[in-house]
């Protein structure tokens, strides 16, 4: 299988706001730079369309390594939580129903189809990807803020 790196994040101004996210996929020393944004939507919900949208644009099952500084999108799956609520009917712990329900439907699906391995890291410390994901969100959030 191809192992393909995934680096993504997301951007809000305001939260909820315009938000924007960007994603940059790494094969073979090639690389795709992916970027979009809603005019009304959280931080999180950026965070994940970020990582989903770039899982989505592999067309075969690949081995991923999953980038991203987004304590909610790599805790909520390496934690299991994810999976916890989706089998309690998308609702938490606390019985509290789960947020971006429709978001955690699409990254559960890639997530079956590849085999993902998370990766955190800090957030605006440097990091050549993570900087330039975080100017894609940037960006993309500013092209619609009124």
């Amino acid at each position: 299988m191809k192992h393909v790196t995934i680096y993504s994040d997301g951007a809000c101004s305001g939260n909820p706001g315009p938000g924007g996210w960007g994603t940059i996929l790494v094969y073979q020393g090639r690389e795709k730079e992916l970027s979009g944004a809603e005019p009304q939507t959280t931080n999180n919900r950026m965070e994940l369309l970020a990582a989903i949208t770039g899982l989505e644009q592999l067309r075969e099952p690949c081995v991923v390594t999953l980038v991203s500084d987004s304590r909610y999108l790599c805790e909520s799956i390496s934690q299991g939580w994810v999976f916890a609520w989706e089998k309690n009917g998308w609702r938490k712990a606390d019985k509290k129903p789960a947020l971006n329900v429709d978001l955690w439907e699409r990254m559960l699906a890639q997530l079956r189809r590849h085999q993902v391995t998370l990766q955190w890291i800090k957030g605006h410390n440097g990091h050549p990807y993570n900087e330039r994901c975080d100017r894609l969100a940037v960006q993309a959030c500013q092209s619609i803020k009124i």
